[in-house]
């Protein structure tokens, strides 16, 4: 086997020992060392540009993890850095009032997303799916939620249970992807005081391989929520701006009432949006107080005004799709090299590369190897998150990409198959 040489992390191992002195964990959330590969990935970086991200002790890296969503351009895009800095420098961007570029933004998602019709702004998309939960729930008058998909941190829906009563989630139910048998079970149970149905719209479970609709299922969730009077809400943090620039909605042409945005709109500035149907959004206005300090900061709107402009203008969305097509055909006839029981899922602009289980339970083992083979040969993928392809990645990026997975997958058959 071709060994290839561990990465000098010693800064970035120096500098996690500081910060466990200095923040709980040293390093919260989805960017613990754990939630990588123990000692192969490094823990801070140092900058970016386009699609490459170097860290502290140096190291260069082809990224597909796009700060785990946002970055759909590339990283410093001067376009879209150029425009904030002039906001913050010419007019400021925190006011006691809302600056204009909210209407502009708001007009902007309505004539690009079917389901919107009236938009409110937040920072994160736990915020976002957090405040849809809350309209849904004003909107009915009910209090129960089913749920297929990740919706972020806040109390009723986090998967880690710790410090959260169990009150404040024991309403809300979870069914899988594609599985629309399972959800009419829980709705001919719990219909009647269900508010809100709240999925990802095209399947990106968490450490599972992806799932796009089978005929029939979100036409049949519509069916549901229409039958029981819930709200149905489409998370589309992830895929709205990437698979479509109405998102999947778009695509697979099936309308929610209420659509969560948020990472690809804005190329790395902090914005989320909830978006909807006039009915339903005025509950909003008249039933619930949705307010921060920084909800109404003008940056987000500027760098999501400029990348969608980018974005339309560019025509990035259709770019994305055909060289991620044919980075995805690539990797598919390397899997099909290599008897190793690598799967590919996802679509050209997201997709995961996952090892199915065996008898002699060797898939972690496989998994890490073959990722650790990629971090070590510069291209950054994480094991337990699906890849991004962003706008600066070029075809000779893509080509190095396929070369090094091929190698990755050559390294881990022979070291278990002798």
């Amino acid at each position: 086997m071709k060994e290839v040489k561990k990465l000098n992390i010693t800064k970035s191992q120096e500098l996690f020992e500081e910060a466990k002195t200095l923040v709980p964990g040293g390093v919260l959330g989805a960017r613990k060392p754990g939630d990588f590969i123990m000692g192969e990935y490094p823990i801070f970086l140092e900058y970016g540009k386009g699609c490459r991200l170097t860290d502290v002790d140096g190291n260069k890296y082809i990224d597909f993890l796009c700060g785990y969503g946002p970055i759909i351009l590339g990283y410093r895009e001067e376009e879209v850095d150029d425009a904030v800095i002039r906001q913050i420098k010419d007019k400021g961007f925190c006011f006691s009032l809302t600056q204009r570029y909210q209407n502009e933004l708001a007009k902007k998602l309505t004539k690009l997303i079917p389901s919107a019709e009236l938009s409110i702004f937040l920072k994160t998309g736990s915020d976002a799916t957090t405040a849809s939960i809350r309209i849904a729930r004003a909107y009915t008058n009910r209090i129960k939620v089913m749920r297929c998909g990740y919706h972020g941190w806040h109390d009723w829906c986090v998967e880690m249970k710790g410090g959260i009563p169990e009150k404040f989630y024991e309403d809300v139910h979870e069914f899988h992807y594609n599985n629309l048998a399972q959800l009419e079970d829980l709705m001919a149970k719990y219909g009647n005081q269900t508010a809100a149905i709240i999925m990802t719209p095209f399947g990106h479970p968490l450490h599972q391989k992806m799932e796009v609709p089978a005929p029939g299922f979100l036409e049949g969730v519509r069916e549901i929520a229409n039958k029981y009077g819930a709200v149905l809400v489409f998370d589309e943090v992830r895929t709205c701006f990437r698979l479509r620039m109405g998102g999947a909605q778009e695509l697979y042409k099936v309308t929610p009432d209420l659509t969560v945005l948020g990472k690809g709109m804005a190329n790395g500035y902090a914005i989320s949006v909830v978006t909807g149907k006039v009915d339903v959004m005025m509950a909003a206005a008249s039933k619930l107080f949705i307010s921060s300090t920084f909800f109404p900061n003008s940056d987000g709107y500027i760098a999501a005004l400029k990348t969608i402009e980018i974005l339309e203008r560019d025509n990035v969305i259709d770019n994305i799709w055909e060289k991620g097509g044919r980075l995805l055909k690539k990797i598919q006839d390397i899997i099909n090299k290599y008897d190793v029981g690598a799967e590919l899922s996802g679509v050209a602009p997201m997709f995961l590369i996952t090892f199915k289980k065996d008898e002699a339970n060797t898939q972690k083992g496989r998994r890490d190897d073959f990722y650790t083979q990629l971090i070590r040969r510069g291209f950054f993928f994480t094991p337990h998150h699906h890849a991004y392809i962003s706008y600066r990645h070029t075809e000779k990026d893509l080509d190095l990409t396929a070369k090094a997975i091929d190698e990755a997958m050559a390294y881990v058959n022979e070291k278990y198959h002798t």
